[in-house]
């Protein structure tokens, strides 16, 4: 069985994530403890007892989620299951950290520093309204790309994320992701909406932000990972720690290659991958790219036992 572990980007954060495996496992608590300490506040909190809204806040959402996969890593290793047990790590944007901080790449202290300056450099990039994300369902990556190109009229609007074959996220300024929801459909696309997001990320609105992590990451002890990183804007495997340090600035403006990160996996022999942390949403899209590949999401305490007992 050749396997990856993946780790889920923004929109995977609930309420309570996390909480029972805290509760349940000490190396999984001292995560979030680690991760307090280094932002010098109690995220935790927010985390498990919070507002929502707030833990939705790019630069909260981002540590929060690497926090709970970071977690689950060493909830995995209490029950016997270490990295040895994957051939490839990969994250779908924000994801692609903490799949470096579960490669050994990265502190878990670094990790939660870069994403917290992250969350606050991508929100700070683009003023409040004037970008946006829609998601286009049932149209290619070359159909979306081509009503994004369409759409953007002397405006930024890209095709930001290939999540799946029947779902391409794109972004840019606000009217002209409206113009390309407004084209989507009329090419037709089952469905094209906007996102619920506070800015428009991965496209060239990014590029201050890109500066910004360009200036932290350089800033950053940084490790070769234990087992190759899948890169978001390569859709192939790296270990290299400069090639690493520019592909994550450059994945700040850069398309998130996903449907093609999978499919490269695949064509290496991998045929199961574990969803690291919260969520189902990368378990999903992956079976829509190839349902040969089996997927197993593990984000509670039972899916941790169970992943365990899956290999023995």
């Amino acid at each position: 069985m050749t396997r990856a572990f993946v780790f889920p980007g923004q929109g995977a954060q609930t309420i309570g994530m996390g909480k029972a495996l805290a509760d349940a496992y000490p190396a999984a608590r001292a995560v979030f403890e680690e991760v307090d300490a280094a932002l010098g506040e109690k995220l935790s909190a927010l985390i498990w007892e919070g507002d929502i809204a707030e833990l939705t806040l790019t630069q909260n959402a981002q540590p929060a989620l690497m926090a709970v996969s970071l977690a689950t890593i060493k909830a995995l290793e209490a029950e016997g299951v270490t990295l040895d047990a994957a051939q490839y790590v990969a994250g779908h944007s924000l994801g692609e950290y903490s799949a470096l901080a579960a490669a050994g790449s990265f502190s878990i202290t670094d990790t939660a520093k870069l994403l917290r300056t992250r969350g606050l450099a991508m929100q700070a990039a683009v003023p409040v309204g004037e970008g946006a994300m829609a998601a286009i369902l049932g149209l290619d990556f070359a159909a979306a790309s081509a009503v994004a190109e369409e759409a953007a009229m002397g405006e930024i609007c890209t095709a930001a994320n290939d999540n799946d074959p029947a779902q391409v996220v794109v972004s840019g300024h606000k009217d002209a992701v409206e113009r390309a929801v407004t084209l989507a459909k009329e090419k037709g696309a089952k469905r094209a909406l906007l996102l619920p997001v506070s800015a428009p990320f991965h496209c060239a609105l990014m590029e201050p932000a890109a500066q910004a992590m360009a200036v932290a990451l350089g800033d950053v002890d940084m490790e070769r990972p234990k087992v190759p990183l899948v890169a978001n804007v390569l859709a192939h495997d790296v270990s290299q720690v400069a090639s690493i340090r520019s592909l994550l600035v450059e994945q700040i403006t850069g398309s998130v290659r996903w449907r093609e990160s999978v499919m490269w996996m695949a064509g290496q022999g991998v045929t199961e991958i574990w969803e690291i942390g919260a969520g189902k949403a990368l378990s999903g899209m992956i079976r829509r790219i190839d349902k040969t590949i089996e997927t197993r999401a593990v984000g509670t305490a039972e899916d941790v036992v169970a992943a365990a007992k899956s290999i023995g």
